[in-house]
């Protein structure tokens, strides 16, 4: 038998672990399935990140970048907030050269890392009824939508893989 506390947060006590175990996999605790975002994004220079593969694709710098913004996007789905509090102006893609140096990619890095730790402690909020409740404009839960950040985060990290191994 549960007890209130267990039944306020209820079954969902493990569904919710299990998100916050596959949004860490993801970005930066180890995985089976090799090296995560984090991990990828290790020790590369500011000109290494900013590297292009060719004219008019995007670098590592631009996909870390890119993926704190989804990481800030999914929290404010979550939390039902407006846009626009994004610490950059903009959304989705952010054209990064490599100006600003290893200080500007440090910044970024860290802004990747803020998100996700705010984008946790989102997760750590839900409760039993949040988790399958379906978000604007009505296609998915939330459960799925902090899946697929996950996803998103190991996506990319396969792409950062794939692009500095085009460096050597």
């Amino acid at each position: 038998m549960k007890t209130a506390a267990a039944r306020g947060r209820g079954g969902s006590v493990a569904q919710r672990a299990l998100l916050l175990g596959l949004l860490d996999e993801g970005y930066n605790r180890p995985a089976w399935h090799g090296p995560n975002l984090r991990g990828s994004l290790a020790r590369l220079t500011a000109r290494e990140a900013a590297r292009r593969p060719a004219p008019g694709r995007h670098n590592i710098w631009e996909i870390a970048v890119h993926a704190a913004y989804w990481k800030y996007a999914v929290r404010r789905r979550l939390k039902g907030e407006r846009r626009g509090s994004f610490p950059l102006k903009g959304s989705n893609w952010f054209p990064r050269t490599g100006e600003g140096g290893e200080e500007a990619w440090r910044r970024d890095l860290e802004l990747l890392e803020d998100m996700h730790l705010a984008l946790r402690q989102a997760v750590e909020g839900l409760v039993d009824t949040d988790l399958a409740r379906v978000i604007p404009p009505g296609r998915h839960t939330v459960a799925r939508i902090v899946a697929g950040a996950a996803l998103h985060d190991v996506y990319h990290a396969g792409q950062v893989r794939t692009l500095k191994r085009l460096m050597l």
